[in-house]
């Protein structure tokens, strides 16, 4: 699963059923719908209910939750891309009298609309992990500075193929220009030394060390299927710049086969636990870890502080972007850049 800033709320997740919606029910009031209790609702809006990033931002809301006593609703989309899905979470978010919503933006554009009205019905809006667009759109934002992310494990790449003539292999999430994709695959390119050109669109740049970017819909299946397209175009690829660690293993599934994997380095975006794992076992060569519990707790706590001042109107300016970090994860080390080995990431993995 970008550059932000700051803001002072806290936020709450939640989940209920909605058409066309992945529901996951999960409450953390008495009963399932919380009905009879005090507790604030707050809804949390994730891509999907099956990547284990959104599963262990998930559990990270549910434990804040229980903490803070929330009535913690939580919904997911269909897939990465799925703004349909997200814009009917909302709705009955706002139908149920959430307080707040957390929010992972599939489309950092098209859902706008649907937080706007969610807005003028005073309801605080947070994104977690991508930034709308406009970043203003929310009252806050809490999220990993992917764009730094991908810049530290270009520079980590550019000084591991020091003598080697590189030949880039790019695995992407979509074809639609994804807020965060763009974010971690443009500031992959800057940190390796690549003019990317445009910095907000992915796969414009002229650069022949750049074999070509493939989509991956940001799991196993789509990356081991776009690392076979890739190496079928150019079997000389030996670096791979993945948009997460699930794809991340299947790119090395494919690149297994080939008997390549010696010849090819690759390098991710998550510090999910299996991929540090990936990390210590010489799948993955480095990858830049995020903290989505970090994410979600500090945005239900930013919803809490909200509704205790009042629950005014939530229409002014957004609050900003806080950068709840990254940090480098490699066992090679390379010089002038702070990293961290995989033992310290599987202690800390999106913690």
């Amino acid at each position: 699963m970008a550059d932000r800033v700051m803001p002072r709320h806290r936020a709450l997740a939640a989940l209920s059923a909605g058409i066309g919606l992945t529901l996951l029910l999960t409450s953390c009031g008495s009963g399932i719908s919380g009905h009879g209790d005090d507790k604030p609702i707050v809804g949390l809006v994730t891509k999907t209910n099956d990547n284990p990033f959104y599963v262990k931002m998930r559990e990270g809301a549910q434990k804040k939750a229980r903490q803070l006593g929330v009535d913690l609703r939580t919904f997911a989309g269909k897939g990465q891309a799925d703004n349909d899905s997200q814009v009917k979470a909302i709705e009955n978010l706002v139908a149920a009298g959430a307080k707040g919503i957390l929010i992972t933006p599939a489309d950092s554009g098209a859902i706008i609309p649907a937080i706007e009205r969610a807005r003028k019905a005073g309801v605080m809006v947070v994104a977690l992990d991508s930034p709308t667009e406009p970043a203003s759109a929310v009252d806050a934002t809490f999220a990993t500075d992917n764009r730094l992310a991908g810049r530290m494990i270009g520079k980590w790449a550019k000084a591991r193929m020091d003598g080697k003539r590189p030949k880039i292999a790019l695995l992407d999430l979509s074809s639609e220009q994804v807020k965060v994709d763009v974010l971690r695959d443009q500031g992959f390119l800057e940190g390796f030394g690549v003019d990317v050109r445009n910095p907000n669109r992915i796969g414009d740049e002229r650069d022949s060390r750049v074999v070509g970017h493939e989509v991956t819909d940001a799991n196993e299946e789509g990356g081991r299927d776009a690392m076979e397209k890739l190496l079928q175009k150019n079997g000389s690829i030996n670096l791979v710049y993945t948009i997460n660690e699930p794809t991340a293993a299947g790119a090395y599934q494919a690149i297994k086969a080939a008997g390549k994997q010696k010849d090819i380095t690759i390098v991710s975006v998550d510090g999910g636990c299996p991929g540090v794992k990936n990390v210590a076992g010489g799948v993955i060569g480095a990858t830049s870890m995020q903290f989505p519990v970090k994410m979600a707790a500090d945005g239900l706590a930013a919803v809490v502080a909200h509704t205790k001042d009042g629950g005014k109107d939530s229409g002014s300016s957004g609050q900003g972007f806080t950068n709840t970090g990254v940090s480098l994860i490699t066992d090679t080390p390379v010089s002038g850049l702070d990293s961290q080995k995989s033992d310290w990431g599987l202690r800390h993995c999106w913690g």
